[in-house]
C-alpha cells in the first residue's frame, strides 16, 4: 500500500526521513530502475541491463544488484557498499506528481506509507522551523528533477535502440563456489557487434542525440557482472 501526498509545510512541517541504508527501509531490491542519463555514473558499480515489457511494448533499464528476489548485494547490513545509488532508489520516499491531465508544473509528492518515514522523532527534517525546505529536501528535489528529466529523455533513447535493433535478449547461468546455480533470464543487453557495425553517419547521429555514450556505458558496465558474482560468493561462503 502507498499513500502519496503533495508535500507541503502545512501538512508535513514536522516530517522527518530516515536516510540510513537498510533492508527495512526499502533497500532490499534485486534491481532498480535506471535512466540513460545516469549510466555513466552507475557503470562504475552496477551491471546495467534492459527489460522488455511485452504488455506495453517498451524497454526500461535496470541497475542489477542481486540474483534472488529481494537480494541487494550492495547492502551490507546498515552499510551501503558502493560509491553511488540509482536516482530512483536515492530519492525515496519522494516522487514526482502531476495533475491527471498531465498539464501544469510537476509537484513533489511523498509516500507517507514508505518505511523511510520516521515515526519516532528521529531522522532528517524535511522543513525547517520557518517552513522552508531544508538542504536535505533541496537535494532531494534536485535528484527528482534529474530523474524526471532522464525518464522523459529515455523514450528517445529506446526509440533509437529499436530503430537500429541494438538490444538483444540475454541469459546467463551463474554457478557459485558452493555449487548453487542462479539463472538470469528475461534481460536484454546492447549488441556490441551491431553497434560497431553501424555506418559512421548513424554513429554521428546517435552521438549528436546523446545516445551513444549511454550505449557504451551500458556495455562497459557488464564488467560488473563478475564483481557481482564475487559479492554473491562472499556472501554465500560467509
Amino acid at each position: 500500500m502507498t499513500n502519496h501526498q503533495i508535500l507541503n509545510p502545512a501538512d508535513h512541517g514536522q516530517l522527518r526521513i530516515r536516510t540510513e541504508p537498510g533492508a527495512s527501509f526499502g533497500d532490499a531490491v534485486t534491481a532498480c530502475l535506471a535512466v540513460p542519463a545516469e549510466f555513466r555514473r552507475l557503470a562504475c558499480e552496477f551491471p546495467i541491463l534492459f527489460r522488455f515489457d511485452a504488455e506495453h511494448g517498451s524497454f526500461s533499464a535496470l541497475a542489477l544488484m542481486g540474483f534472488e528476489e529481494g537480494e541487494n548485494l550492495y547492502l551490507d547490513g546498515d552499510r551501503w557498499d558502493a560509491v553511488c545509488r540509482p536516482l530512483a532508489l536515492a530519492v525515496q520516499p519522494f516522487l514526482i506528481g502531476r495533475s491527471q491531465d498531465g498539464d501544469g508544473p510537476s509537484q513533489v509528492h511523498i509516500d507517507m506509507a514508505h518505511p523511510r518515514i520516521a515515526t519516532d522523532g528521529t531522522g532528517t527534517p524535511v522543513f525547517d522551523e520557518a517552513g522552508q525546505p531544508t538542504a536535505f529536501l533541496q537535494q532531494a528535489i534536485e535528484m527528482l528533477g534529474a530523474l524526471d528529466d532522464g525518464y522523459r529523455a529515455s523514450g528517445d533513447f529506446f526509440a533509437a535502440c529499436k530503430r537500429y535493433d541494438l538490444l538483444e535478449p540475454f541469459s546467463m547461468d551463474v554457478t557459485l563456489n558452493n555449487g548453487a546455480m542462479h539463472r538470469m533470464v528475461g534481460y536484454h543487453l546492447v549488441n556490441e557487434e551491431r553497434l560497431q557495425a553501424l555506418e559512421p553517419a548513424v554513429l554521428a547521429e546517435l552521438s549528436a542525440e546523446g545516445h551513444l555514450l549511454p550505449l557504451y556505458m551500458a556495455i562497459a558496465s557488464l564488467g560488473n557482472l563478475g564483481k557481482l558474482i564475487a559479492r554473491k560468493n562472499r556472501r554465500s561462503d560467509g
